[in-house]
């Protein structure tokens, strides 16, 4: 996808070199020696011990420096190199569609005495007082003749890529389409990651906010305002390393949990890498996923793998092509725009899982469905809400130790329950509720707790407030779930639920916390999310489950 447009009128800001464009705040290069920056990219997210990484990059500077290291409990510097020669390379201004097409301008091998983890790259360019510094990442897996550890945490990487407005476009906005002001269905792994996907400071805030917003008053959102003051992506606490996974390999690594690591586009590559490990993690916000990689999990589990899964709003069926650089995402437009929905791949077409052609009911491999949620603490979307899972079946092995009883709040003074989940159509019996198994999800699942969503903001009618979710999901909902969009289906389609359970999968197992702020109650060390969280973990890495 290719498109023509002259370069608008920009005043970059100095520091930040945030662009605007016709309403849309995005990061990117500022397109002129006269801004001095940074920028770089590697061609693949995952390597192993041995393998060499090539690193491309532009900058304004005529020399830079870096360093890579390990992003753990500690942060562990590795490697130095300085006084590299730097050049600013042209970047075409559909670089967020089709990628940067930068040089490579240094390559290094990994040595085979680093750990499997997070490795933070640190790109710094000088002019005279003045600093730029980028930061990119890239996951190193543990080598293939070694002992793998029980664990591994697979990255959403689909998601990642998705929220990235690096250049101009992601699968939400952008500058891209016939009138370029369109989001892009067609995304590229070859450029940066915005800023706050890779590292974040101290107290950034997230997303879910640490004070509901009070009746009467204009509803805020704070991680979007601090993003715009200080030059960040507003999409970080959506997605990325530093906001969901670093939080979780952090306090895993602190309570003696070995991981490795792998992402969505590996197993979507190779489908039987699971296979190698016990139990495969997922943890943030896992919204964007191809069919192969969903294959890879049911394959995983089906033959005797457990998945442990921390996260929330399992979306939308995403498809990779040009062997991985490209992320193809039509979402609401699949119908009408896709290129595969009048093929024989039309169960392929990238749209909500529960849509047709696809029919793929999300509750299929995680027994939830984000279209039965989604959204919590977010806006005015159950802005007064707890914060936590109300807990149904405390003598469920999950909960031992931590002395919750029924009704009970898990996780609410962490904010655990949001910003996004996945739910379940449910019948009460004896106050205890059951998966109807309308929506696709085996009736054998187990709930063992549960909150309120919604997809429906509400006007509190208060003036100079603007609607940020307004109807549209509730809307998308209905035509998805009803055909159509009355009165009835939207209020019917208003509601949603997120949930904790657990099922039996043939001859494996799954547990689902369905929601993306999870980690938080591992991050502000909640010790019941913790304990239930050390429960799935144990009972999953037993060889006798």
């Amino acid at each position: 996808m290719t498109f023509e447009r002259p370069e608008p009128s920009i005043t970059p800001r100095t520091r930040a070199r945030a662009r605007h464009i016709l309403d849309h705040y995005y990061i990117g290069p500022a397109r002129t020696d006269s801004v001095l920056e940074i920028w770089g990219y590697t061609p693949r997210m995952t390597y192993s011990p041995g393998e060499i990484v090539e690193l491309h990059v532009s900058t304004t500077s005529a020399e830079w420096e870096l360093e890579v290291g390990r992003d753990g409990l500690a942060y562990e510097p590795l490697l130095h190199a300085t006084k590299l020669p730097g050049e600013h390379h042209p970047t075409p201004w559909d670089c967020s569609v089709n990628g940067c097409s930068w040089p490579v301008a240094y390559s290094f091998t990994v040595p085979d005495d680093w750990r499997p983890g997070g490795y933070l790259i640190t790109l710094r360019a000088r002019r005279g007082e003045d600093v730029a510094e980028e930061h990119h990442l890239i996951l190193i897996r543990r080598a293939e003749h070694l002992p793998l550890p029980t664990y591994v945490l697979v990255c959403a990487t689909g998601t990642w890529n998705a929220y990235n407005c690096w250049g101009g476009s992601n699968h939400y906005e952008g500058i891209t389409g016939p009138d370029g002001n369109s989001f892009s269905p067609v995304l590229s792994t070859q450029r940066p990651w915005s800023r706050g996907f890779c590292k974040l400071p101290e107290g950034a805030p997230r997303a879910v906010p640490d004070i509901p917003s009070r009746p009467g008053e204009m509803v805020r959102y704070p991680y979007m305002e601090w993003a715009y003051a200080y030059g960040f992506s507003k999409k970080y606490a959506s997605s990325g390393w530093a906001s969901y996974e670093r939080l979780f390999a952090r306090w895993a690594e602190e309570a003696g949990y070995e991981l490795d690591f792998v992402t969505l586009h590996d197993i979507d590559t190779d489908p039987h890498l699971l296979a190698r490990y016990q139990c495969a993690i997922f943890v943030g916000h896992d919204e964007y996923w191809s069919a192969k990689m969903r294959d890879s999990v049911d394959n995983f589990v089906e033959n005797g793998g457990r998945v442990a899964r921390f996260a929330g709003n399992f979306f939308w069926q995403i498809r990779l092509e040009d062997e991985g650089r490209s992320q193809i995402c039509y979402k609401h437009t699949a119908v009408e725009d896709d290129p595969l929905i009048d093929s024989e791949q039309a169960h392929l077409v990238s749209g909500a899982w529960e849509m047709s052609p696809i029919n793929r009911p999300g509750a299929l491999t995680f027994g939830v469905n984000g279209l039965r949620g989604i959204y919590a603490g977010l806006g005015r979307c159950i802005s007064q809400g707890s914060g936590g899972f109300t807990v149904y079946r405390p003598d469920h092995w999950i909960f031992e130790g931590t002395g919750l009883g029924y009704g009970d709040q898990l996780g609410a003074s962490a904010r655990v329950f949001g910003y996004e989940v996945d739910g379940l159509e449910y019948s009460m019996d004896n106050g205890l509720p059951t998966p109807t198994g309308a929506d696709g999800a085996d009736t054998e699942i187990t709930i063992l707790g549960m909150g309120l969503a919604t997809t429906f903001e509400p006007d509190a009618g208060i003036w100079g407030e603007t609607s940020y979710i307004g109807s549209a999901d509730a809307e998308f909902r209905a035509m998805i779930l009803h055909g159509k969009v009355t009165d009835k289906t939207l209020d019917a389609c208003s509601r949603g639920n997120g949930v904790i359970i657990h099922w039996h999968k043939g001859k494996g197992e799954v547990f689902t916390a369905a929601t993306c702020e999870w980690v938080m109650g591992l991050s502000r060390q909640d010790n019941q999310v913790i304990r239930v969280t050390r429960n799935v973990l144990d009972h999953f890495g037993s060889k006798t489950t």
